[in-house]
């Protein structure tokens, strides 16, 4: 008999890196990202499918990520990239072979047949990633989510207006890639805000005053997105666990100053992350939004690099690489191990890890379900979401967990997998609550995006949002101004805004990951922004433009080729505009 529900979830998400770099940063993580989650998470799906189960995983595909993988200089450079890998492992295999070194022989061809499985498997679905997804959907095996457009962190955002491009955006971009509307989304960085009267964190323009604005769950509901998901915190209060801390060094020097003035919320007992609620912070009632929340319990044992599965001694070490490939040929051995004492990997005990850790999952999940039924006398529901690149990419031996998880729960007596969406119909849910601001960083809120590292990053977003309205409100009141060289301008403008506000750029400047990258893109991006602001307002002004100038539109369109149908009245006028809260 089932006694409850159980989703897992993965977020699947990059920033555009496509024609800005390769090498350590740029393609190389969207092919890596490719080859060690993506094309395995295929795989597994299709395996648990021949072997007769329904997997029902939810995913998360962010519209700048699709939009990537369906590029075709992506599938270009993705083919050379396996084949550099593949070289690599025969490279290493020689000299393994040369001194005798039987183990480390053995590690370079499961790297060789890895990449070799990766490009054949890549030809055979005619290199397209994306309608592989698009057919799981469509068969039934898969639910896909949307994602805010580029990522933007829906917050901290100065304007309604980027909110709602964000979303129409994500709505537009799934409809074109999948052949459906979008019923979820995955807030980026699952951060969410009410309405109330917003004051800017950083002053725009040297001002910074309070004006209405609207909440979250309003755009969502807006635009048919039916459900989100939120950390347990969020929902109930108490002590939030930020799930990227343990990754990051400089996480933790940030936590410890933002940590002295942080008390958490009073925790309510009345509200449980095994049942579904609905938001709503619109005083003109607009359908309310349905919210999932993330398991705590389970979400440590998956999470964690120091205590959870992937700390485990014996699987793959994701930091020491062996150069010039970059293969990994090292085992975690232990968390507090430095490099120098990892110990070689030996894949048999990693697959024999795999089993016990997908068991031990599983039965945790079963006891959490059997728990509450009988304490309640309901089916709850347990959603335990993650970042889809910890499985493969991050977690090597994931993949295999996640398949062990599926294939144990497919065949439960207790617990039966579900969609969300499927979850959503079945609950049909009537209570609305009210959620606080927050995200699903450490202590809930924004430190991680928004601190003495970062401020700088929002002046220049927010200059640029305030002078893309300007622009395109002056679109939508002149339409017998309007050529077909302005609108490209003004479209190309709306681009290189929503790829400025992407999250990632402040994530990896807080957690040092890709610093100097992230502050070269973010700078870029804005001093496109303010060049084609200039050539945007010669046009109005009825000037033409010159060679050059034309040229520069060329490269950019070119070089930030994504969303070939971004309208330029959403960043000029708010559909539904806020009132005083």
């Amino acid at each position: 008999m089932t006694r409850g529900y159980f989703a897992f979830v993965l977020h699947s998400h990059l920033p555009y890196v496509l024609s800005h770099g390769r090498w350590p940063h740029g393609t190389d993580w969207l092919c890596e990202a490719a080859a060690e989650t993506y094309m395995l998470l295929l795989r597994i799906l299709n395996e648990l499918i021949d072997e007769g189960h329904r997997p029902k995983l939810t995913i998360g595909l962010s519209p700048v990520l699709c939009e990537q993988l369906a590029d075709n200089s992506f599938k270009e450079e993705f083919i050379v990239y396996l084949n550099q890998k593949i070289k690599a492992a025969e490279h290493d295999a020689e000299e393994f072979y040369k001194y005798d070194e039987q183990n480390m022989l053995e590690n370079a061809h499961l790297w060789e047949n890895f990449y070799r499985a990766s490009l054949n498997q890549f030809n055979n679905i005619g290199q397209d990633i994306i309608y592989q997804f698009k057919r799981l959907q469509d068969d039934g095996y898969l639910e896909i989510m949307t994602c805010g457009a580029t990522h933007g962190y829906y917050p901290l955002l100065s304007r309604d207006e980027s909110l709602q491009a964000q979303t129409k955006m994500a709505v537009k971009s799934y409809k074109r890639h999948f052949g459906r509307e979008p019923r979820g989304i995955w807030l980026p960085e699952c951060a969410y805000r009410p309405r109330y009267d917003w004051t800017p964190p950083v002053p725009i323009g040297g001002v910074q005053t309070s004006s209405p604005r609207k909440g979250v769950d309003e755009f969502l509901s807006e635009n048919g997105l039916e459900f989100f998901i939120i950390d347990s915190a969020l929902l109930k209060g108490g002590k939030s666990i930020g799930v990227y801390i343990d990754r990051f060094e400089a996480l933790k020097l940030l936590w410890g100053q933002f940590e002295k003035s942080y008390k958490p919320r009073a925790e309510e007992k009345d509200k449980t992350p095994r049942d579904v609620y609905l938001v709503s912070s619109s005083p003109e009632g607009k359908k309310p939004t349905a919210v999932y929340t993330r398991d705590p319990e389970t979400g440590l044992l998956v999470w964690s690099g120091e205590h959870g599965y992937p700390g485990d001694g014996n699987y793959i070490d994701f930091h020491k690489k062996r150069f010039p490939g970059g293969h990994r040929y090292w085992a975690v051995t232990s968390s507090k191990a430095d490099l120098a004492d990892k110990l070689e990997y030996h894949h048999s005990s990693a697959l024999a890890r795999v089993d016990e850790n997908g068991d031990h999952f599983s039965q945790k999940v079963v006891d959490i379900i059997n728990s509450h039924h009988d304490l309640t006398g309901e089916k709850g529901v347990l959603i335990a979401p993650y970042d889809a690149e910890l499985f493969g990419h991050w977690w090597f031996e994931g993949p295999q967990f996640l398949k062990k998880v599926l294939s144990d729960l497919c065949t439960s007596d207790s617990v039966e997998l579900t969609f969300l969406s499927e979850d959503l119909d079945r609950r049909k849910p009537a209570q609305i609550i009210s959620i606080p601001e927050g995200s699903w960083g450490q202590g809930n809120h924004h430190y991680i995006w928004l601190n003495e590292h970062t401020e700088w990053t929002w002046k220049h977003i927010y200059e640029c949002e305030a002078k893309m309205s300007q622009l395109a409100a002056w679109w939508l009141d002149n339409p017998d101004q309007r050529d077909t060289e302005l609108e490209r301008v003004l479209k190309q403008l709306a681009r290189e805004l929503m790829l400025l506000s992407a999250s990632d750029w402040q994530f990896l400047i807080s957690t040092f990951a890709a610093r100097d990258y992230a502050e070269l893109r973010l700078v870029e991006h804005y001093e496109d922004f303010r060049r084609l602001t200039l050539m945007a307002e010669k046009k109005i002004n009825g000037q033409a433009l010159r060679p050059g100038e034309k040229q520069f539109l060329d490269d950019c369109a070119q070089r930030d080729a994504l969303f070939p149908d971004i309208e330029i009245e959403w960043f000029g006028k708010v559909e539904y505009p806020a009132t005083s809260a």
